[in-house]
């Protein structure tokens, strides 16, 4: 997966500490890739939009 048009921008929930940080690239077609802002160079998650989608629409109306 070519990675380099990639648009990452940090969580807003994301800890301002320095701890648990989150980056979020959506701009890319057809996937939405997931990484640890303190690895830039490590692991990403791939989403589809969709999963991607009522992944987030669960989190935001969790109980």
């Amino acid at each position: 997966m070519d990675l380099s048009d990639a648009q990452w921008r940090k969580s807003t929930r994301s800890n301002g500490g320095g701890g648990a940080c989150v980056e979020v690239a959506d701009n890319l077609f057809g996937v939405v890739v997931v990484r640890d802002s303190k690895d830039p160079s490590g692991p990403v998650l791939a989403f589809g939009p969709a999963t991607w989608r009522a992944f987030v629409a669960r989190v935001v109306h969790r109980p």
